[in-house]
């Protein structure tokens, strides 16, 4: 006669849980957080439909950048130039219209392939010459600032819109603009940008090459996988995202100029900690991104709505960025 065996089950172990679930739990304390102290004269600005969507509009950028920089981590290396193609970019696509002349679309493309070349230059030099991602990208990060200055002369280039020589294409304005007068643009390019590459990574035979590689790169090589073609093909994608909010960046200020982007790779990288994705490489998802961006972003947005000293805030945010990894570390040892 044959017993019936138990079934086992996880037991439920409320450290592990909240150490797992911390981006997510953060991300709904802050949004309590933000409801209750963000009140004045009996209206919540918070919650208001305004600032949801700047708050959206905010981390666009960064949520880009952030992007390329959760595949360059998931390999278990580091792009500290994206803030510096920003600024590339950003003055690139000024100087195209404003001084060249150059319509919306051949900018747009020119503006990309700076990105990807970029890009290209970095995966080369780390896979090919074999240094450091940190010092490459260390390296990469002065030269694009550099030639952001030769490009400009040193100065920021407005941008005024219109037909003529020394106007930017109109169409460019979009980057900019609102739909519905609501909806900003930057934000529904970082959320399509984000199902793309959530697709990529977690759908494709190229995601699964990058957290092979960045999980084991020696058992990645011995497998069959090319781990330097993933990571120069990484090093592209994140320079070509880049070059995307480079291009936002000058319409939403309507100014290319090389200082921009400054410290923006500092925020890439926070967002992707603070998501969860293991800065060891080879643990991380997208969606654990688009958590951290907002939790960066909406943490900005209520220290500013309660006129917190600027300051402060950076002190605030770089605390945020040692506990993230910190919590990572402690999750690592359990």
């Amino acid at each position: 006669m044959s017993q019936n065996r138990p079934v086992s089950q996880k037991k439920f172990h409320p450290k592990e849980f909240f150490l797992r679930s911390q981006s997510y739990i953060a991300l709904i304390a802050l949004f309590i957080i933000g409801s209750l102290v963000c009140v004045r004269n009996g209206r919540n600005m918070f919650l208001s439909v305004t600032n949801i969507m700047n708050l959206l509009r905010a981390v666009s950028e960064t949520g880009i950048l952030a992007i390329g920089m959760t595949m360059i981590i998931l390999l278990g290396d580091i792009d500290l130039s994206v803030g510096s193609v920003v600024g590339l970019v950003s003055t690139g696509s000024a100087a195209l219209m404003v001084h060249n002349g150059l319509g919306f679309v051949p900018t747009v493309l020119i503006c990309l392939g700076i990105g990807i070349v970029y890009g290209l230059f970095n995966g080369f030099v780390v896979t090919r010459m074999k240094i450091q991602a940190f010092v490459v990208t260390l390296a990469s990060m002065n030269i694009a600032r550099g030639l952001a200055r030769l490009w400009s002369g040193g100065a920021g280039i407005p941008l005024t819109y219109g037909k003529g020589a020394g106007l930017a294409a109109p169409e460019f304005e979009i980057l900019c603009t609102r739909l519905g007068g609501v909806v900003p643009v930057p934000a529904i390019i970082f959320l399509v940008l984000l199902a793309i590459f959530w697709v990529i990574m977690s759908k494709t035979r190229f995601g699964r090459q990058i957290y092979a590689t960045g999980g084991n790169a020696t058992a990645a090589h011995l497998s069959g996988i090319k781990v330097k073609n993933v990571k120069l093909i990484a090093f592209m994608l994140s320079g070509l995202l880049a070059s995307i909010a480079g291009m936002i960046h000058s319409a939403q200020i309507s100014q290319g100029g090389p200082n921009e982007g400054m410290s923006y790779e500092m925020y890439a990288v926070a967002a992707v900690a603070i998501g969860g994705t293991s800065m060891a490489g080879g643990k991380g998802t997208m969606f654990g991104t688009l958590v951290g961006a907002l939790i960066f972003g909406m943490l900005d947005n209520i220290m500013g709505l309660n006129g917190i000293n600027s300051n402060i805030q950076l002190v605030v945010k770089g605390f945020l960025i040692i506990l993230s990894v910190f919590a990572q570390a402690v999750h690592k040892e359990d």
